[in-house]
């Protein structure tokens, strides 16, 4: 529960009464003409799935606070995922409950009211003054925008009262006060003594398997993610020389300015490995440089404006074209993702997906001639040889979370199938580190990934990301017209 605070801190200045009294007066009206958003219907859906899924119980769902960046600065706040999908709220400290009303529950949204020219709070808080931080919208506004009943968030410890720890669920881990007064439960075990969720567990994992499925207007926010994305690749390529290096953090900071311009922000750091960098998979402190005749590996993703992300790595011949061995891995990855979205319907298996990559992959090291054996025996599972240099899975789930869905049970996710409308990245790779003595020379530090965003359809997958080339060959001529084309600003694209 949100503790009441002013939001002053320890050295602002104690200012007198006269100067207190003048700013309490001559301010006009600020009132805003406000009419619920698309989204309000789509996430009263989503709080409905969620009250037949824990008749007659108490659900709990907040989003938290700013975070400390240091002293008395803070991070930019980002909306708790399944506070924002079942609201549609990005303010911090506020909290969801669903109460309990004999049929269903009544959902509401406690949130800390806007402080205007009515509080002193408007010039003295620098937290949450609207002097400092902007018009924000009441309660009422609130409600009409969202389509949810709001009420004042310091209303809510007395209307928990009474509720017992054993039918309520608290989405743990966002609100530190809300966690103490629903304690955590001990660990669970089934009739056979194995580990199993407890109540919170479940309700954590509910949400995120209720998120798998993306309805018409989360896909519409993700194709949005992913067309910006998509500007933002175009925005690097552009500014990429032929000739002479460039910092990996100038293309970090051009992509990120698309991201600013078009969206929130970036939907997770930025990788831009240039050469052997590209073959540490986080690579994200990006102090390096390009150099022709090397490859740059990009995995970029811009968040929108309503939180969703894209998820797209691209890997780029710094020269313009790929020499003949960089050609032959890169068709080797591109060859594995391909089988992977081929085999891509309702119904598929996550694991046949990852095996259908995997075997590709192990297919071309084996023609590469690094494989110790057979590629049978590379993938049996009790060997697996083969991932020294694959590393990862073929891909995840992708929505408000660049690793979306996480908290779903195997059996609805890495051990299920896909379904329909479900999004998922298909990322497969291949990365020879530097000094890896069992590969050839000519290898070493080639790292190659191509990653897209696929939905799966009715009869197989959409790529969401298809505006950016895949082929080699598609790479080359795109990449020689972004350069043609020059730089350009980061503005949106027109209409």
């Amino acid at each position: 529960m949100a503790e009441k605070k002013s939001g002053e801190r320890p050295h602002d200045p104690k200012f007198p009464e006269k100067f207190l009294n003048f700013m309490r007066t001559g301010w006009g009206p600020s009132d805003l003409d406000v009419a619920e958003l698309p989204l309000a219907a789509y996430a009263a859906r989503r709080r409905e799935a969620v009250s037949a899924a824990f008749p007659g119980e108490t659900v709990v769902v907040p989003t938290g606070a700013e975070k400390t960046r240091s002293n008395d600065t803070f991070f930019r706040f980002r909306a708790g995922s399944d506070f924002s999908w079942l609201t549609g709220d990005l303010d911090p400290e506020g909290v969801l409950v669903l109460h309990p009303n004999g049929s269903g529950h009544d959902a509401v949204l406690y949130r800390r009211p806007r402080k205007g020219t009515d509080s002193d709070e408007f010039f003295r808080s620098a937290k949450y003054g609207e002097l400092w931080i902007g018009r924000k919208h009441s309660l009422e506004e609130t409600s009409v925008l969202l389509g949810i009943e709001v009420r004042d968030v310091e209303r809510l410890e007395g209307e928990l009262t009474g509720v017992e720890r054993g039918k309520a669920r608290v989405l743990r881990g966002f609100d530190d006060a809300l966690d103490r007064r629903f304690a955590a439960e001990e660990a669970l075990k089934d009739d056979e003594g194995h580990p199993r969720l407890s109540r919170d567990g479940e309700l954590a994992a509910v949400l995120s398997e209720l998120r798998l499925v993306k309805d018409a207007w989360e896909l519409a926010q993700l194709q949005e993610a992913v067309d910006i994305t998509v500007r933002g690749f175009e925005d690097v390529a552009r500014v990429l020389p032929v000739n002479g290096p460039i910092p990996e953090r100038v293309l970090e900071g051009v992509f990120a300015a698309r991201s600013r311009v078009e969206g929130n922000g970036l939907g997770y750091d930025s990788i831009v490995g240039a050469g052997s960098h590209a073959t540490t998979l986080h690579w994200i402190t990006n102090d390096g440089a390009t150099v022709p005749g090397e490859l740059i590996l990009m995995d970029m993703g811009v968040e929108n404006n309503r939180l969703y992300t894209a998820d797209v790595t691209r890997t780029l011949p710094v020269s313009g074209t790929f020499t003949p061995l960089q050609r032959q891995v890169y068709d080797i990855v591109h060859a594995s993702q391909q089988a992977g979205m081929d085999g891509i319907r309702p119904g598929t298996e996550f694991q046949d997906i990852h095996q259908a990559c995997m075997r590709v992959l192990a297919e071309g090291l084996a023609d590469l001639g690094i494989l110790p054996g057979s590629v049978d025996e590379a993938l049996d599972k009790e060997s697996l040889i083969y991932r020294r240099w694959t590393l990862h899975g073929f891909g995840h789930m992708l929505g408000l979370d660049v690793h979306d869905c996480a908290n779903s049970r195997p059996e609805h996710y890495y051990k299920g199938a896909v379904h329909e409308d479900f999004v998922l990245t298909v990322e497969p790779g291949l990365y020879f580190q530097a000094n890896d003595e069992l590969v050839p020379e000519e290898l070493r530090g080639i790292g190659i990934r191509i990653e897209d965003d696929v939905r799966v359809t009715a009869d197989g997958c959409e790529n969401l990301s298809a505006g950016l080339p895949r082929s080699a060959d598609d790479v080359e001529t795109w990449l020689a017209e972004q350069r043609e084309a020059g730089p350009r600003l980061a503005m949106p694209a027109e209409a």
